[in-house]
């Protein structure tokens, strides 16, 4: 075992010595140690019931045989880092717990992994760990929140019933006592936001890809099933440890294919692309931005989920879970192996039922097309990406013009202002990986505009990128990005931009001659942050099509 290395022979005398200051007795110094990496904090509704999970997930390891140690890792809220400087740090979190779960197991010669989990960036910098140690590991995501309540048959969800609500009260729609019931009810207890965001997104991919056992990515934060999951999750990397059942061998690229199809059927969040380039990049699997527009026009969508659609986590959950989205896709999955023995297709031949309200089959699908959809055209050379489902019909195709704002904030006051009419395009830069820094996530824009009403009539384009509650004709990851000179620092007041997503354009109307003489001009501006780690981010980051990585180059 690697522990071996800190406990075996005379010269680890040292080393068991200490291990025993923590209590270890020589007893369990010959069994696997087994770290658990921990995301609990207070400070976030979907980590702060993980004190629960994590008794649950050690008594796993000790009846697996195993040792356990607890570290923590650390987490932001992207709902509460949203709207100020708190977002730059929320993507480049990802490298930093991908770096400190590398660097404990590393330091202390842990045989494998429980990784305790469930918000934006934790969840995939967490996967990035797993892939670049390539030790057995097993994720546990701690759970989607229960639903709202608030009025008698209705059902709240965070982002619907906060961030478009602000933009309800700010039109006259609703009042104050209406926007209070909104803010009392949204999030009603601890778990991870209830539709189909970017955390929950990612569980649901984590558990197709195989890394999590079966129901984990849907079992609710405040559910029994889910503390059964996370003492079986303890058990069951004891196993994996004594077979050397690691990651890449199980993150394969016919997994990520699975996990981009299981995406594309549910209309997940646009995150994942980001997410998953990343962690693929880690397994070493070649994964190009381009699949991801393949595997759409092949995978229908399936589901209707909040925010876009009517149904929430606890429906998906009911209704078939991630076994059950499986077994409608059916021949469109691979089968692929899974950490936890079942193959893909033996997990979706073993649910027996699937509410077809919820997960309809292929014959009946939401739409003909997934959720998400890859853009190309002068703007965006090197790509853009739309969540499609979250789109009308009246607006996937579209021609504006622009109103261009060189930070989130201007663009958030000229919303709400009114300065925005119908028949816009509004493009908001400078905020990608290096420009931002940090790429943030753009959500009281984008809930701005379809909480006023314009969400038929207003197109958003960024280099940066959105929650995975943004819906409406929002098309963010421009690449490349406007901080390194990309087409979108060229686009002034008044250019006429069209948006045609059937077609996958998206194309700045100007001619090339006049887009010359701006290039020409064009001087990158000074960083928005020049000191701290978020400097020495914004150097080493690579664009958004790339998966926003950060390299030693």
């Amino acid at each position: 075992m690697r522990s071996d290395m800190i406990k075996e022979g005379l010269e680890r005398t040292p080393h068991r010595a200490l291990l025993k200051g923590t209590g270890v007795p020589q007893s369990q110094m010959d069994k696997p140690f087994i770290g658990i990496a921990t995301s609990f904090t207070d400070l976030i509704p979907g980590h702060s019931g993980m004190r629960d999970l994590e008794r649950f997930i050690e008594k796993g390891v000790h009846s697996g045989g195993g040792q356990a140690f607890f570290f923590g890792i650390p987490g932001v809220c992207d709902g509460i880092a949203m709207g100020h400087k708190g977002m730059h740090y929320s993507l480049p979190t990802r490298e930093l717990i991908a770096d400190m779960v590398e660097s404990v197991a590393e330091a202390h010669r842990l045989d494998g992994l429980v990784l305790l989990t469930n918000c934006d960036k934790i969840t995939p910098g967490m996967l990035m760990a797993a892939a670049r140690l390539d030790i057995p590991c097993i994720v546990v995501t701690a759970g989607p929140m229960m639903s709202g309540r608030g009025q008698v048959g209705r059902k709240y969800s965070f982002v619907t019933d906060t961030f478009e609500a602000m933009a309800r009260y700010k039109a006259g729609v609703i009042n104050a006592k209406e926007l209070q019931v909104c803010e009392d009810n949204a999030c009603p207890g601890m778990g991870s936001c209830q539709g189909l965001f970017t955390a929950n997104t990612m569980a649901i991919l984590t558990e197709a890809m195989g890394m999590s056992l079966p129901r984990c990515g849907t079992a609710l934060a405040v559910s029994a099933l889910k503390r059964r999951i996370a003492f079986a999750s303890g058990e069951k990397i004891v196993e994996l440890v004594l077979n050397n059942v690691t990651p890449r061998s199980i993150m394969t690229r016919a997994a990520f294919e699975n996990a981009i199809r299981v995406d594309l059927a549910l209309g997940g969040s646009s995150n994942t692309v980001l997410h998953l380039l990343a962690i693929a990049r880690e397994t070493g699997v070649d994964l190009p931005l381009e699949l991801f527009d393949e595997l759409g026009k092949d995978t229908p969508q399936l589901a209707s989920m909040n925010p876009a659609g009517e149904h929430f986590m606890e429906d998906l959950d009911i209704a078939g879970g991630v076994g059950g989205v499986l077994k409608q896709l059916g021949s469109k999955i691979k089968d692929t192996r899974t950490l936890f023995g079942l193959t893909t297709h033996q997990l979706a031949e073993s649910v027996q039922n699937v509410d077809d309200e919820v997960i309809r089959s292929r014959d009946n699908p939401i739409k003909k097309e997934g959720g998400i959809a890859i853009l190309f055209g002068n703007i965006a050379p090197k790509g853009a990406v739309v969540k499609q489902s979250g789109v009308s019909t009246a607006m996937m195709q579209f021609e504006g013009t622009a109103r261009c704002f060189d930070a989130e904030e201007l663009a958030m006051a000229a919303i709400m202002e009114g300065k925005i009419t119908a028949g816009n395009v509004v493009v908001i830069r400078y905020e990608g990986p290096k420009g931002g820094p940090g790429m943030r996530e753009m959500l009281a824009p984008t809930a701005a505009i379809m909480g006023l009403g314009l969400g038929d009539s207003v197109a958003l384009i960024t280099d940066g990128r959105f929650s995975g509650g943004t819906r409406g004709p929002c098309i963010g990851h421009i690449s490349p990005e406007a901080a390194e000179g990309g087409p979108i620092a060229l686009v002034e007041d008044g250019d006429r931009i069209l948006l045609d997503i059937p077609a996958r354009r998206l194309e700045l109307l100007v001619d090339e001659a006049t887009l010359a003489e701006r290039r020409s001009r064009w001087q990158a501006p000074p960083p928005k942050i020049k000191t701290g780690w978020l400097a020495r981010y914004a150097k080493v980051v690579t664009s958004a099509h790339t998966g926003a990585v950060t390299t030693a180059d």
